[in-house]
């Protein structure tokens, strides 16, 4: 069964848990962080996810926008103690999801837009 956390993603907005977030959100595990900005705003860099990488996660999920237009550098993965994965966000939320049924360590970060 895939968990029931990420209720609806759609353009510019997600649904967690009953609570509607309209900016770019950081999951840790079932902890939301709301307001999450990057220093290049379309491009993930290892300074983006100071958050993230305090919680250790073992797999790290990125959305990377409804169309995939932000980008997460191949050389990312190789700067991070963790697995990187990377989709559209509303292919993203599905994994996050499934993910939290594992016993596997999450977070994510989840662009809302393009």
């Amino acid at each position: 069964m895939v968990s029931n956390f990420i209720e609806d993603y759609s353009f510019g907005k997600i649904v967690i848990k009953g609570e509607l977030y309209s900016d770019d959100v950081i999951l840790l595990g079932k902890k939301v962080i709301d307001g999450w900005w990057r220093k290049r705003g379309h491009r993930v860099a290892k300074g983006d996810l100071t958050k993230i990488i305090e919680y250790d996660p073992d797999v790290l999920i990125i959305g990377t926008g409804n169309s995939g237009r932000m980008k997460v550098p191949s050389e990312l993965p190789k700067k991070l103690e963790f697995e990187v994965e990377s989709y559209p966000t509303g292919k993203a939320c599905d994994r996050y999801n499934k993910l939290l049924q594992s016993d596997k360590k999450i977070a994510g970060g989840f662009h809302l837009t393009c």
